[in-house]
């Protein structure tokens, strides 16, 4: 490890950054470094510049990929190097385009497991829809953290470095016996295997979207699907049935109830509770012979 990566990693650490954030941050400073064939404290805010239209550009990553980027060179020099001379309020985010999340239907969700190619992947996506899990926490999930006294899910250090706990149903529970039986893991829920990370580190949070994608494939879905699709999915069920919103933040461990509302938009429920002001109105049936009027050529 070079001096220059174990500063950035030193400086992540004591921010107490996530596993997942302090890799994404090493590999966005490597990629840039490599670009210039250079040293990244050799570099500047032009080399910043033709880096973001590279990557928007050339290598057509989507807007919010890049911004990961971005804030990853924006830590690199501001609390790593501490340089003062680059004004990151002239590399502004690229736009996102203001998409709804994607929302699978309860026929859909079964469809997508049961196309599931083996019984580990199989359970993946049942933790992933019966807890409203990121794909990084279940990755990382442990098996001292099935809580079936109690049932409930312990999530260690999510999202923003805070636990939480959810619900552990019943059918979950029994899927998770069948699979433990099966593979029999004894620190990780899901192990990596001896020839990747070894059997007593878990797998890659990559593992678990690669999962998820074969299984559409395999289902045939056309929709844009990932792991968070679960997690959309299931909110909007709990939002259809009635839950309250606060109580769907802390299952789904948002730091801000803002960031839930967006389930507003999808719940059918609360859209169809708006009345339509075209339907208060009384307007007579169209008679056609009562009209002089022509249409317009």
């Amino acid at each position: 490890m070079t001096k220059l990566r174990k500063r950035l990693l030193e400086e992540l650490q004591r921010r107490n950054y996530s596993a997942a954030t302090v890799r994404g941050y090493i590999l966005a400073v490597k990629q840039f470094a490599e670009y210039f064939d250079k040293s990244p404290d050799q570099l500047g805010a032009e080399h910043l510049r033709r880096f973001q239209l590279y990557l928007l550009q050339e290598k057509k990553l989507a807007p919010g990929t890049v911004e990961a980027r971005m804030s990853a060179l924006r830590f690199f020099f501001k609390k790593t190097l501490k340089r003062r001379d680059i004004r990151f309020d002239d590399l502004p985010f690229p736009k996102k385009p203001g998409r709804l999340p994607t929302v699978l239907s309860p026929e859909e969700v079964t469809r997508l497991i049961e196309a599931s190619t083996n019984l580990m992947h199989r359970t993946m996506l049942m933790v992933l829809y019966g807890t409203l899990m990121r794909r990084t926490e279940v990755s990382l999930l442990k098996v001292s953290d099935i809580d079936s006294q109690r049932m409930v899910v312990h999530i260690r250090q999510g999202k923003g470095s805070r636990d939480r706990d959810v619900p552990l149903s019943p059918k979950l529970l029994e899927a998770l016996r069948e699979y433990w039986r099966w593979k029999k893991p004894k620190v990780y829920l899901f192990p990596s295997t001896a020839g990747q990370r070894g059997v007593d580190a878990p797998i890659s949070d990559k593992m678990v979207w690669w999962a998820v994608r074969k299984a559409a494939r395999r289902a045939g879905l056309s929709k844009r699907i990932g792991p968070h699709s679960f997690r959309h999915s299931f909110a909007t069920e709990l939002l259809e049935t009635g839950t309250d919103l606060r109580a769907i933040q802390l299952l789904l461990g948002h730091a801000r109830l803002e960031d839930t509302t967006v389930y507003l938009h999808l719940s059918r429920r609360h859209l169809t509770t708006a009345v339509n002001p075209l339907d208060q109105l009384t307007i007579q049936s169209h008679n056609p012979t009562s009209t002089s009027e022509t249409e317009p050529s």
